[in-house]
């Protein structure tokens, strides 16, 4: 990869990814660039990532594409009530009928690849949007150059678990913006890196971005239950030949770390990035180690790929 010049992000675009399904997105950098398409995690809306994470990978020659998943920010919502009692059944492998799966969130990313006329790219997932990568570098290996699953795990439950405690407070219910403001605050400061804490008042705007863009609660116990309902990827992990990257901090509540570990055993080659203090977030202290590890997974993923092409 070579640097780019700077280029400023695209205005929020919307996309047909699915039947029903229209992905909000935006990008960043030259579209002649290396494609690399970022998914974020449970609730997260595109904006966190970050928009000087998304500047420096263009400024390295990406192209690069955030967006809403769906049930999340200014993407499609559905409907489907599910309440804590579901989610807590599903945590203990009673089942459960999700609105939706993990492969098709997959679906919805490659559909948004399709809507860009983009063959194949460079995928990175970050929690639940690891588990998103990790099913499309599964199920269209032709389509993912290289994969970088950030603080997510394979599907199979003894690894990566969470607390269940989390889930009341990830399906708080708040009326009003203060109300939402204040559990986000709370969330934070249980699964945020201890090493690298976010200052108040970057938490309380980031908030506020989400919350000005709309928060789904319901929409965020459908993705909760996706999850907890995923499939086991452990056999197919173990034949995926992608470049790999994992990274995973050593103090994540959220996703245990021994979800990173377990995909890095599983995928041969693959990379395993530990970093120590680091929670379920993306510290900016780390953007750089981060950036530089995607661009060096990222280089064996081109060279794969040219080679296949040749």
């Amino acid at each position: 990869m070579t640097a780019g010049p700077h280029q400023t992000c695209s205005a929020e675009l919307v996309a047909t990814a699915a039947p029903g399904i229209e992905l909000c997105y935006q990008t960043f950098g030259d579209p002649g660039g290396e494609p690399l398409l970022l998914i974020m995690g449970l609730g997260g809306p595109m904006i966190w990532w970050d928009d000087p994470f998304c500047e420096l990978l263009a400024a390295r020659g990406f192209y690069v594409i955030r967006f809403d998943n769906r049930d999340c920010g200014r993407s499609t919502l559905l409907e489907g009530r599910v309440t804590l009692a579901h989610l807590t059944r599903a945590y203990a492998g009673l089942g459960g009928r999700p609105a939706y799966s993990i492969p098709d969130l997959a679906a919805d990313a490659l559909g948004l690849l399709d809507h860009l006329g983009i063959d194949s790219a460079h995928v990175v997932g970050m929690s639940m949007g690891g588990m998103v990568a990790q099913t499309i570098a599964i199920s269209r290996p032709d389509r993912v150059r290289s994969l970088t699953s950030i603080m997510s795990t394979t599907g199979r439950r003894s690894v990566g678990w969470q607390h269940p405690a989390l889930f009341s407070i990830l399906l708080t219910r708040v009326n009003d913006r203060e109300g939402y403001l204040a559990a986000g605050q709370r969330l934070w400061g249980l699964i945020g890196s201890p090493d690298y804490p976010t200052p108040v008042s970057e938490l309380r705007a980031r908030g506020l971005a989400t919350w000005e863009r709309g928060v789904c609660r319901p929409g965020t116990a459908r993705q909760m239950l996706a999850i907890l309902t995923q499939p086991d990827r452990t056999e197919q992990l173990r034949r995926l030949t992608t470049p790999t990257l994992v990274i995973h901090g050593l103090a994540d509540k959220m996703v245990h770390v021994s979800g990173g570990r377990e995909t890095a055993r599983l995928v041969r080659g693959s990379e395993l990035l530990l970093v120590p203090g680091m929670g379920h977030d993306l510290p900016a202290p780390l953007w750089p180690a981060f950036v530089a590890a995607i661009e060096r997974t990222a280089r064996r993923g081109a060279q794969a790929h040219s080679a296949a092409g040749s």
